[in-house]
């Protein structure tokens, strides 16, 4: 009888720099429900990978001095790389993709020239705001005080020879799938997709450039590259062998879930249905978009700078203390707050003291009143059953919650547990039965009720600290055949003997891990960013830079960072200029200062008003990570209308 199948995903990541503790809480979040999957008995794929072409990778590649390959490669496979990161942190995908391997650019090819021949591939010239580090285009209204709604920073106008696909055919049909309520999970997310992006009207998708050629080439079209969309969502499919022959599991597996960020959900319950009802391919069984790890409020991010760094987090804690975290304090699908403060007070109230003292008790009794070995003879009573029926109920409240992804919900069940035979151990009392060697049957009766209670809780945490759990079931007494989902319905009615190890999880002393890991973090002098490439004298004589007096300062209604100036620049008449510095300055500390602004940008429009030129200013890190600005302000001697030169 052949396994019911299952295909997991997480999304292919973004090799630009090193991964981070938002990066890891997504794979290790997947890895748990494919260890899941693979205890209840499915076939299970589990996919990671990845997403290596593109304008950034380009750019960061040619600052480094190196090729494209060659610096996503250091990336991927180099010394503390993803491979290493994924390995350290035992994730078990089954295959992993790297977008630049050659039967993925084969199949992309293929797949393009599908989309194109049938008709939803069509060429045209794309003109609008471009965001080179999300690498995404957006329209005016998209825009977030004239910056990219992603990563809020700065957006230029971009015009371009380009295939475009057509995503406006697939409105309806999408909007039906997003409605269907099993396509999408959270269900906050359907409604955010439907009324942001369906409802205002789909627009076709610009799915090739030519402003730069690391990327898959158009076959047909030479000097268009595949954009990333194209390239990184089929590679769900081609991980598979769809369009290509280094594999062959497309038909066995597919259609997939998939595991995504919020940040990308639009791309993975829009576009990509979309694609695949193109070339006649079934949409995924679900996307589930979980919410981001945040520091102080804000989104980790590596551009951002204010990441968390997995290998000294692994090192200090342990791999499964680390991965437990991030799946117990966090409910999938929602943002969480990360703190070393919380992880700390996570290990040692569940680790430590709740699971790990529960195994280290009980073991360390049955040692002790029995010398090991726990005898078949043992005496029930009354005082068992709530405890018992606990055992007994617990694995199908935990399914109930793993299958819906509820990854904290199930470990909350098994804490219910663990907590139930904490109490147990208080109300038996096995040191007071332990004096009377007529209650030998009953306390064995007890220990063998908590050995029970710990052994379902182990095959209920596999998923999550499999490598504590291994250890764990060998101090227990398990056989291998007591370690399957099978089992759970099993009693130990045999002798058990007990082998206490180790110490699972130490109790961590709060103060101190605190003080290493500030000092650990404590920030040298942030290094200066790299000198630009050259520009000609000619071309910096293009920049019409002159010091000018600022007339009037006044905040933006309905913008937290917009400041609008009106200023004198030395031409008889006044310019308008909107710079979002108000987190630095309010507009009483500048009115009547002089300072330098380039005059000769294209006007552009920024919460519906126009700014004339651009503030210039200095941006520096300070000591501790954050962003300082200094708005470069000249002293009074220095004439109105001064060009810099």
């Amino acid at each position: 009888m052949s396994k019911e199948t299952f295909f997991i995903t997480t999304p292919i990541y973004y090799p630009s720099d090193k991964l981070h503790i938002g990066h890891t809480y997504c794979t290790v979040a997947t890895d748990a429900i494919a260890r899941y999957k693979r205890l209840r008995g499915y076939d299970v794929m589990f996919l990671t990978g990845t997403d290596e072409h593109g304008q950034k990778i380009e750019e960061k590649a040619k600052e480094a001095g190196v090729t494209p390959q060659a610096f996503v490669d250091r990336i991927v496979e180099g010394p503390g790389g993803i491979l290493d990161l994924w390995k350290l942190m035992n994730i078990s995908n089954d295959r992993f993709i790297r977008t630049t391997y050659d039967y993925h650019v084969a199949a992309i090819q293929r797949i393009f020239r599908k989309m194109y021949d049938n008709g939803d591939i069509y060429k045209g010239a794309y003109k609008g705001k471009y965001c080179t580090p999300c690498e995404s285009f957006w329209t005016e209204s998209q825009l977030v005080n004239g910056c990219c709604p992603d990563c809020g920073r700065p957006v230029h106008d971009a015009e371009e020879e380009a295939y475009f696909f057509r995503l406006s055919k697939y409105a309806k049909p999408v909007q039906d799938l997003l409605e269907s309520g099993t396509f999408l999970e959270p269900a906050s997310r359907v409604n955010e997709m439907i009324n942001n992006f369906i409802k205002p009207g789909l627009e076709d998708l610009c799915v090739s450039r030519t402003s730069f050629t690391w990327g898959v080439p158009v076959d047909f079209d030479p000097g268009h590259v595949v954009y990333v969309w194209v390239d990184a969502l089929f590679n769900y499919a081609t991980a598979l062998g769809y369009m290509n022959d280094k594999y062959h599991d497309f038909d066995r597996f597919w259609p997939p879930v998939n595991i995504v960020g919020k940040e990308i959900v639009r791309f993975h319950s829009i576009i990509w249905p979309a694609m695949l009802m193109s070339v006649g391919e079934p949409v995924p069984k679900k996307v589930y978009g979980h919410g981001w790890l945040v520091i102080d409020g804000g989104k980790m991010s590596k551009s951002k700078g204010n990441v968390v760094d997995p290998y000294l987090l692994a090192e200090k804690f342990g791999v499964d203390a680390l991965r437990f975290f991030l799946l117990r304090t966090f409910p999938f699908g929602s943002d969480g707050n990360f703190s070393n403060e919380l992880l700390i007070s996570t290990i040692n109230s569940d680790l430590a003291n709740a699971f790990g003292n529960l195994v280290s008790r009980t073991t360390a009794m049955v040692e002790k009143y029995f010398g090991g070995t726990l005898p078949a003879e043992r005496e029930a009573d009354a005082q068992d059953d709530e405890l018992l029926n606990l055992v007994k109920e617990t694995p199908a409240r935990y399914a109930k919650q793993m299958d819906a992804f509820q990854l904290h919900l199930g470990l909350e069940e098994v804490f219910r547990l663990i907590g139930r035979a904490n109490k147990y151990i208080d109300e038996t009392t096995p040191w007071i039965l332990a004096k009377d060697e007529e209650k030998r049957p009953r306390l064995a009766a007890v220990m063998a009720n908590l050995l029970e209670a710990i052994r379902v809780s182990l095959i209920l945490l596999t998923p999550f600290i499999p490598d504590t759990c291994a250890r764990a079931f060998d101090q227990i007494g398990a056989t291998e055949a007591e370690r399957t989902w099978e089992s759970l319905s099993a009693v130990r009615g045999h002798e058990i003997t007990v082998r206490k190890g180790e110490t699972l999880f130490p109790r961590i002393d709060t103060e101190k891990m605190l003080a290493e890991l500030e000092a650990m973090h404590k920030p040298a002098t942030p290094p200066a960013k790299p000198v630009l490439p050259d520009v000609t004298i000619d071309e910096f004589a293009k920049c019409d830079m002159r010091v000018v007096k600022i007339l009037t300062c006044e905040a933006v209604k309905k913008s937290e960072k917009l400041l609008k100036f009106t200023l004198d620049d030395g031409s008889g008449t006044e310019r308008q200029i909107l710079s979002g510095i108000h987190k630095f300055y309010e507009p009483e500390q500048l009115v009547g200062k002089k300072v330098v602004a380039i005059l000769n940008l294209p006007p552009r429009k920024m919460m519906g008003l126009e700014s004339n030129g651009m503030l210039l200013s200095a941006v520096k890190e300070d000591e501790k990570g954050n962003e300082v600005l200094h708005l470069m302000i000249v002293g009074d001697d220095v004439p109105v209308g001064a060009q810099l030169c």
